[in-house]
């Protein structure tokens, strides 16, 4: 809001507190149960204005088109009267908009496209239009959808389809107010082809519909980056009364033992911060070409095949998931400027119910791990760049490109320092009121800064100031008081990387009892100058070309690009052309392009394997090695 509209209302008003409320946040006052609306840079929409309170959906889904064709109804509140709802779109064809039960025909335009953001829908509508229905197709390239073909699934039967709609590709899907700070709840009929069966991020029938139709509904307000749809060859097992997995058949039995400790985990996060919100808590294993670890979609998590380790040792990834469902699904970062909010938080939950499960020592190596991540980030960005703030300026940039360590494992720390100086006791209660007092709603940095003061920090004089609130929040790198997390474990493990530098023969090193954490710590300890003899050594004895476990095979294969250990060069290829998890695609497709040999290689790997990639993945890539149609 400009000075002059500030001006404008102290005059009619002749109130001077309406000054400096209205120019000093980006707040509406106009808001839904306690949810203010706030202006998201990323979003063509005026929630404060009129706002979607539900969606009706009703879609079909055309695996050889590539399309999804429908309507979705949007039901509105109006705050102001207006003539006019702003909706996002992106890769989709609007074909028609008709208003209310009598479905009465209007006019829209559709603006032109930005980058990365799409278009705006404008529509027509009347200040007393309630339901707003939109006809629609999206088009084959929708950055939301992949489409798998037969042969790039499990069983290589039947196709596979699957969205991932964050942070601000749910508008490439359906038509909506593509904005973390805007909730709403939704009911679905999908249409798929007999036998698949489609799953959303609402309620759920664990079996298979005879005629393809599937119902589904979302009785709690949700943004819209939590919409979800998977479509394919899928079963269910059940994992406990409130929780189960969905997989392709040749996939869940290996998923249900993975994570038979599901519903241990939900009962160790309640007794932390608070029931379970959200009915059940079901888990969708994908592809391969998912391209995260998992995605906190409500009441079912998807979640990369990546983690099927064999031994349950990756499943602190289903704990962050599950922590979503209270930091990020219960109260959301209202823009994505505040994503430390969704995911700091969730880090530190996910460590504390891995400590209520497996012990501190198991904690304390998840967070030695993450500290080392965050180090390594921030080197690679700059102690001064301002994507090292929790609080983040995303204005004009794609808020993908903010998904980096900085988020996780800063805010955890932030977190984990409040929790030192304050007291565990003091500190979880802070967090529980904090979650009960914020349910359905949306949070920004500076609300939280003044609920943190106001509930806590100001009972405890100088705290604010010893804890340095403020270069935490808002100042890039990282502030000298970070907590250091000792690790008695990976302090043995580095007794074993000192004494094979120092000649111990690999056979030798005492690796008794190691899981996933004590080796991704002993690889990245290793120096980067390792020779290739010892390489050679270390490939003998523990067989890490050849793991199964994709943590350690990651670890490993950065390591063998970096010192150019050419044996391991076809699992490179094998790795990157078997899986699209960005995490592990990134660091490998950056070593391999700092070198001209390296990167004719990614390239001729990236041709093949690009197709396999879901699109946030492609467009990581890309960048890295400047690709363009044709390369």
């Amino acid at each position: 809001m400009c000075w002059r509209k500030c001006l404008q209302r102290v005059l009619i008003g002749g109130l001077v507190v309406a000054l400096l409320s209205a120019c000093t946040s980006d707040e509406h006052s106009n808001q839904i149960g306690g949810n203010a609306f706030v202006r998201d840079v990323h979003s063509f929409s005026r929630p404060w204005e009129v706002v979607v309170t539900h969606l009706d959906l009703d879609i079909s889904v055309d695996f050889e088109k590539k399309e999804i064709r429908g309507r979705a109804s949007l039901r509105l509140k109006n705050f102001t009267g207006s003539r006019t709802l702003y909706l996002d779109t992106r890769d989709m064809v609007i074909e028609r908009v008709t208003l209310d039960a009598e479905e009465t025909p209007t006019t829209f335009t559709v603006g032109n496209p930005t980058p990365f953001m799409g278009a705006p829908l404008i529509i027509d509508i009347l200040p007393e239009t309630q339901v707003v229905h939109v006809d629609y197709h999206t088009l084959p390239q929708a950055a939301a959808l992949q489409w798998l073909s037969p042969e790039q699934t499990a069983n290589g039967k039947y196709p596979f389809l699957f969205t991932q709609s964050q942070p601000i590709l749910a508008r490439s899907w359906i038509p909506c107010q593509d904005s973390p700070g805007i909730r709403m709840t939704y009911t679905a009929r999908v249409k798929v082809p007999p036998p698949l069966m489609a799953v959303m991020s609402a309620r759920n029938q664990p079996r298979k519909s005879a005629d393809g139709v599937y119902r589904f509904d979302m009785p709690q307000p949700i943004p819209p980056y939590l919409l979800a749809l998977a479509v394919g060859d899928l079963t269910f097992r059940a994992l406990g009364s409130r929780s189960g997995v969905y997989a392709q058949p040749g996939v869940v039995e290996k998923a249900a033992w993975e994570f038979a400790d599901t519903e241990k985990m939900i009962q160790a996060a309640e007794g932390l911060y608070g029931p379970y919100r959200w009915e059940r808590y079901d888990i969708l294993v994908l592809s391969p070409s998912f391209p995260f670890g998992g995605m906190e979609n409500p009441r079912l998590t998807f979640a990369t095949p990546t983690i099927l380790a064999g031994d349950r040792s990756l499943v602190a990834l289903i704990a962050h998931e599950l922590a979503h469902s209270w930091s990020g699904n219960l109260v959301t970062n209202a823009t994505w400027n505040d994503f430390w909010l969704n995911e700091g938080f969730t880090t530190y939950f996910e460590r504390r119910i891995m400590e209520l499960l497996y012990g501190k020592e198991y904690m304390d190596m998840l967070a030695v791990l993450g500290f080392r991540d965050l180090e390594q980030t921030i080197r690679e960005l700059g102690a001064d760049h301002p994507d090292t703030r929790l609080y983040l300026d995303l204005k004009g940039r794609d808020p993908d490109e903010a998904i980096t360590d900085i988020p996780y494992e800063k805010g955890y720390f932030f977190l984990r320092l409040l929790e030192e100086e304050v007291g565990r006791n003091k500190w979880d209660a802070f967090l529980r009121k904090y979650f009960e007092t914020f349910a359905f709603r949306s949070m920004t940095t500076q609300k939280f800064e003044h609920y943190l003061k106001t509930h806590l920090l100001n009972d405890l004089p100088g705290m604010a100031e010893k804890i340095r609130l403020h270069e935490w929040l808002y100042e890039p790198g990282l502030p000298e008081n970070c907590p250091r997390i000792a690790s008695n474990a990976l302090q043995q493990v580095e007794q074993q990387v000192q004494a094979f530098l120092q000649g111990t023969v690999p056979e030798q090193l005492d690796t008794r009892g190691w899981t996933t954490h004590h080796w991704l710590y002993f690889i990245r300890s290793l120096p980067e100058d390792l020779s290739l003899e010892q390489m050679a050594a270390l490939d003998r004895a523990f067989k890490l070309t050849r793991s199964g476990n994709s943590e350690i095979l990651s670890a490993w294969l950065q390591l063998a690009v970096t010192r150019q250990y050419r044996p391991a060069y076809a699992a490179v290829e094998k790795f990157l052309l078997s899986q699209g998890r960005r995490k592990f695609l990134r660091p490998l497709y950056q070593k391999l392009a700092t070198t001209p040999e390296g990167k004719q290689l990614a390239l001729r790997i990236y041709r093949k394997a690009r197709p396999m990639y879901h699109a946030i993945s492609r467009n990581t890539i890309d960048a890295i090695l400047g690709w363009h149609a044709g390369s």
